[in-house]
């Protein structure tokens, strides 16, 4: 039985760090999507037809 309690408590802390790890990898994206959407609208005038 102690194995078992040992076992969910590995698989809950990988389970948070895994979490952890998506929502700043998910941050970062969205940091790097904002600069670039705000870099194009910059240049837009720059652009002729």
């Amino acid at each position: 039985m102690e194995k078992l309690y040992h076992k969910l408590n590995q698989v809950g802390i990988s389970c948070l760090v895994f979490g952890i790890i998506t929502i700043i990898f998910g941050i970062g994206v969205g940091v790097v999507n904002i600069i670039n959407g705000a870099r194009m609208l910059g240049g837009k005038r720059e652009i002729m037809f």
